[in-house]
């Protein structure tokens, strides 16, 4: 009985890491399709990824106090650093790239293109952490991608000239938020995931803010509707405040790896949702991408039966 008590709070520390990796990803696939909204409403890219941020900051605040006084050990300088950095490459300039990305890209070609990081990651992972990815993880990529090609190949194919400039910030936003996932599964483990979230989110917030007066009058602010405010409360809060830390306690529980190709499950979501607010199509076929999204994934969760 001793000896099996660890193993099987092992089992379920890994549990909750996918049940939280899940939740985070679902919860995050909703800013694509409410993005759209907002600028449906007249609202900018800055504009926007300002009010988010900045609703979200006191969360983040609180956040910082609360893994504050929990902490055993303070901080080494160093490691606020990189959190701090890190919060700038993953949820300011990934967040700010896609935003702008989103103004001439659709919902789901704009997932399409940022849940390539995947791929990234393991490749990341691989030369910086080395973590290379087993057989079983590899077969389920490859199957998640087999469905992500199904479920986005028509938007694809819509493709043009007008939204290569757009689909290229959002690339480069997945190459920014795979490298703040490598790094984030590193210093999580030291310092915390409350700890590590608060510094990086409020390093991020504070950068939106301050690009937003710096290109805008503040009173323009004013000028905002209240349809807008509410998009950017849901963006704040389900698809910023929720998923940021589901995430980060994902990755200290899985790892980087794991994690990320949970992360394909987060297209199948914007899809629906595309097809539901933004009135995107779903076929047959990105149904069938759906399923096999959801098989690749359900492999790498179940456990094999001894």
């Amino acid at each position: 009985m001793t000896i099996d008590k660890p193993m099987e709070e092992k089992s379920d520390g890994l549990a909750l890491g996918y049940v939280l990796a899940l939740l985070g990803v679902l919860a995050f696939s909703t800013r694509a399709v409410l993005t759209r909204l907002g600028y449906a409403e007249g609202v900018d890219a800055e504009t926007l990824l300002a009010l988010r941020m900045g609703l979200a900051l006191p969360f983040f605040i609180g956040m910082g106090l609360w893994g504050r006084s929990r902490a055993e050990a303070p901080m080494a300088i160093p490691d606020i650093a990189r959190a701090a950095g890190l919060g700038l490459l993953g949820y300011y300039l990934a967040s700010y790239l896609d935003f702008l990305g989103l103004v001439t890209v659709p919902a789901g070609l704009g997932r399409l293109i940022l849940f390539l990081y995947p791929t990234f990651v393991i490749f990341l992972s691989a030369v910086f952490l080395r973590q290379f990815p087993g057989r079983k993880e590899l077969a389920c990529l490859a199957v998640a991608y087999v469905g992500l090609f199904l479920v986005l190949g028509a938007p694809a194919r819509e493709m043009d000239s007008a939204l290569t400039g757009g689909a290229f910030l959002i690339l480069m936003s997945a190459v920014c938020y795979s490298l703040y996932l490598v790094g984030s599964s590193v210093i999580v483990r030291r310092i915390g995931s409350a700890r590590f979230t608060s510094i990086a989110m409020i390093a991020a917030s504070t950068a939106a803010i301050a690009q937003f007066f710096a290109l805008k009058p503040a009173g323009s602010l004013l000028e905002v509707s209240p349809t807008i405010w509410m998009i950017a409360g849901w963006i704040a809060l389900i698809a910023t405040v929720l998923p940021v830390w589901a995430t980060a306690e994902a990755l200290r529980r899985i790892g980087a790896t794991k994690a990320s190709i949970v992360g394909a499950l987060g297209p199948v979501s914007t899809i629906t949702l595309g097809w539901i607010g933004l009135n995107e199509a779903l076929t047959g076929i990105q149904i069938a991408g759906a399923a096999l999204i959801i098989a690749g994934v359900g492999m790498l969760t179940l456990r094999r039966k001894r």
